[in-house]
């Protein structure tokens, strides 16, 4: 299903408590902040560059950037439960990202967003980093298992993994 059927389909829908819906600009903010707050949680410890983590990586210009160029949110999905809970990038059948606000992460609100990329928009491979385990664990409880195909992180000396169904 298109993004913009997926519009319509939402903005004909009565009002729901949960669900998974395409981005819209009213998101900008939110999404820059899971973004941001949810990417200095997970790997500071991975990277350990503070000038990047605090320095660079800033909410304002995030959503700035998604304000000004509203299609950089396509391929964005939300996951709403009375506000923006987490997200999930989408680029063909790849899953670029998903992330959970740190506080309501073991909710299943990941599994509900990861099943929702694997059954409706057909995602069969994403890339993550080597040393996020808990991250390889979670997808491999959803089906996914390590290619055998690394890459480089740009910048760093770490490395991605790649996962397929």
């Amino acid at each position: 299903m298109t993004h913009e059927k997926w519009l319509e389909m939402v903005q004909n829908r009565k009002a729901e408590t949960k669900m998974i819906r395409p981005a819209t600009i009213q998101d900008a903010s939110r999404i820059a902040e899971i973004s941001i707050f949810t990417k200095r949680m997970n790997y500071r410890s991975i990277f350990h560059n503070d000038e990047v983590s605090f320095g660079e990586m800033q909410v304002y210009p995030l959503a700035k950037e998604y304000i000004e160029h509203p299609e950089d949110l396509n391929g964005i999905w939300v996951y709403e439960e009375s506000f923006v809970k987490g997200f999930l990038h989408i680029n063909g059948l790849r899953i670029e990202e998903l992330y959970v606000d740190s506080f309501f992460q073991n909710q299943g609100i990941g599994g509900k967003l990861i099943e929702f990329a694997i059954k409706h928009c057909g995602c069969k491979s994403l890339w993550v980093l080597e040393k996020n385990t808990s991250a390889i664990r979670f997808y491999r409880r959803h089906g996914f298992y390590e290619s055998g195909q690394r890459r480089p992180e740009d910048g760093t000396d770490e490395y991605n993994l790649e996962m397929i169904r």
